[in-house]
């Protein structure tokens, strides 16, 4: 154990050291880290071992006290964890950082393990995006506070990749007082000179690494969220992965997408009665995104009334030649305010939100005359620099995180 132990250690020092702290992600400054146990949950490639190693420089603690440990490196293949686990605590450690902790068979078994055995053990783990901790054998809900990380907002796209930092908005605050939030911009800052690049490829924070390779890695990535990230999910017939990228592939050719579950299930080859499931699963996994009506449920039979992709980098990845604009414009601003609102679709608009306000989202030539009657409805414009009125810029929805 010791042997290993020493590899953990070293490993650990190497990827911390590292750990780059002149950008941190919003979600960073939100989450509670004293907490005795933490969990944030995302897609592939969002950031959370970043999230990870940034924290765990900034403790500055001896690496006998505090370890990242990564669940699915190759090295733990065979070996007794939860041992190996005990040892590191009797041996004096009292942090543990566990990336991809769903790649460990019995996680939440572990993690209840460690929690109920040392009180003063603090855990902090990551996990998929599609990981539901109270369906599992050990239903760590009352013990676990969740996070969920996200893709780059607009705002923080900008910050990391430009350096200009932008104010965090709310939604009332844009309804209600838009031209006065505009005055806190910097004075020469262009908007949509960094729109455009941001739907592009500004979502995954590892654009910066191979700009001209970002493309067909989300392609790539695609194919891992679908063969081993829905994997986790006991219900998942894994037999049927290239069936359920050949429905993503339809999706990405004709959202905002209007289901028709018969002729869906004929053009995928998947039965009609595991096709609504299999859409829930994608919608876990954060690779497409549901609309429903208000007052329906999000249920796993429930067919959605809208499928949009799950952010505009994936549609242009799926893509490449023409996305359709007014499909880009939606699926920004769907990403963009479900982080923190909830969104339903529309039957006079094109959203609904929280239940109370109503969004009509469209190019420069639209007007209002779809929702004039309505109050609490806004116009949001994309193309737009700055508000006027019930018209709002799209591009300002991307700093309400």
């Amino acid at each position: 154990m010791e042997s290993a132990l020493s590899r953990i250690f070293e490993r650990s020092y190497a990827l911390t050291k590292h750990a780059d702290q002149r950008f941190k992600r919003s979600l960073y400054h939100r989450i509670d880290w004293n907490q005795r146990l933490l969990g944030i949950k995302g897609a592939r490639g969002v950031g959370k071992t970043t999230i990870l190693l940034q924290r765990l420089q900034s403790l500055n603690l001896p690496t006998e006290t505090a370890i990242y440990l990564s669940m699915d490196n190759v090295f733990l293949s065979g070996m007794d964890v939860p041992e190996l686990l005990d040892d590191y605590y009797k041996r004096g450690g009292r942090m543990l950082f566990l990336d991809e902790v769903h790649k460990y068979k019995g996680w939440s078994a572990l993690l209840k393990h460690l929690y109920d055995a040392y009180p003063d053990l603090k855990l902090v783990f990551t996990g998929s995006s599609v990981i539901d901790i109270a369906r599992r054998e050990a239903d760590l809900t009352r013990r676990a506070r969740m996070y969920h990380l996200h893709g780059l907002s607009f705002r923080e796209y900008i910050a990391f990749k430009d350096g200009i930092n932008l104010p965090e908005i709310t939604l009332e605050e844009l309804i209600t007082n838009a031209s006065e939030k505009v005055k806190l911009l910097p004075e020469d800052f262009q908007p949509l000179k960094h729109f455009e690049p941001y739907l592009r490829r500004g979502y995954y924070p590892f654009f910066k690494e191979d700009p001209e390779g970002y493309p067909e890695r989300l392609q790539h990535m695609l194919r891992l969220i679908v063969e081993y990230d829905m994997a986790e999910i006991a219900e998942f017939d894994l037999r049927n992965a290239a069936k359920v990228l050949r429905l993503v592939a339809v999706i990405a050719g004709s959202v905002p997408f209007k289901p028709n579950i018969s002729k869906l299930a004929v053009k995928t080859e998947i039965h009609r009665n595991s096709l609504t499931q299999y859409l829930h699963y994608l919608a876990e996994a954060k690779v497409i995104r549901p609309l429903y009506p208000s007052g329906k449920s999000s249920a796993v039979l429930q067919k959605p009334e809208k499928i949009y992709l799950d952010n505009t980098n994936l549609i242009y990845a799926l893509d490449p030649s023409t996305p359709d604009t007014g499909n880009l414009r939606e699926t920004f601003f769907a990403e963009a305010v479900s982080r923190k609102h909830r969104l339903n679709f529309s039957g006079q608009g094109d959203f609904f939100v929280d239940g109370r306000y109503t969004f009509e989202v469209g190019g420069p030539g639209k007007t209002m005359r779809q929702i004039k009657h309505l109050d609490n409805a806004w116009l949001v414009k994309d193309r737009q620099e700055y508000p006027a009125g019930r018209n709002l810029p799209l591009w300002m929805f991307g700093l309400l995180d």
